[in-house]
């Protein structure tokens, strides 16, 4: 079983995609996300979604705040600072040549290229699929980033979106996310501060295994990785 377990771990490690080269743009919508309706992708659970007060859902079926549902994004599902270099998050991602069956779920390195932030690495999971994103694109999840074309979501759950900024961009000031809910505010200060008010950096990306506390956010891990995950920690689980 050892040397099972360890073959598995091993063939994941070696199909990990080398460098390439990205872009990365920002929103938060509030919408429910694509990789948490089910049959997306080989992984352990779909993305957690939850009501209208951040509390998680357990029906994978529920249907999006942006459609007149009660599922919504979660406001955990902001950017996290590890250190002064590294930080965590979600995003909604396009690759050339892939589907949702490849990148939901997955996680992937981030090496700024350009901006203020040169040479800073953000670890993001693909959480959601992008209708208006291009391949080779992470469009982070931002509190504050522009609501972009679905502008439902986040009237449905938090009410006016005045003082949100603009639809595409979102606020231009750390001020102005006082503006935004108290429980988006944090993940809204975040690109003023570790981010430095970096606009749509470039990006060395290469995908990686996920970090267990970035997936333990959403509860969604891709089976292989699990496999490595339960191996080198047997306590942990994505539920």
């Amino acid at each position: 079983m050892l040397a099972t377990i360890s073959l598995l771990v091993a063939s994941y490690a070696l199909s990990a995609h080398a460098a390439s080269s990205g872009v990365t743009t920002r929103y938060w919508d509030c919408c429910k996300t694509s990789c948490a309706w089910s049959g997306k992708a080989a992984v352990t659970h779909a993305v957690t979604t939850c009501d209208k007060s951040n509390n998680p859902l357990t029906d994978v079926n529920a249907t999006s705040g942006c459609d007149g549902g009660s599922a919504f994004a979660c406001a955990d599902n902001s950017p996290k600072v590890i250190s002064d270099t590294l930080a965590y998050g979600f995003a909604a991602v396009n690759l050339s040549g892939q589907t949702e069956a490849d990148w939901c779920c997955s996680c992937y390195k981030l090496t700024f290229t350009s901006g203020p932030v040169v040479g800073k690495t953000m670890i993001v999971q693909a959480s959601n699929t992008g209708g208006d994103v291009g391949g080779a694109q992470f469009d982070l999840m931002i509190p504050g980033g522009g609501v972009g074309i679905f502008t439902a979501g986040c009237t449905s759950q938090y009410g006016s979106l005045d003082g949100w900024g603009a639809q595409y961009g979102g606020v231009s000031s750390a001020a102005q996310c006082s503006n935004l809910p108290a429980a988006l505010q944090a993940g809204c200060q975040f690109r003023f501060g570790w981010f430095m008010g970096a606009d749509n950096p470039n990006v060395s990306w290469e995908k990686v295994t996920c970090p267990a506390s970035l997936a333990a956010v959403s509860g969604c891990v891709r089976t292989a990785e699990y496999v490595e995950l339960h191996f080198l920690s047997p306590s942990w689980a994505p539920d």
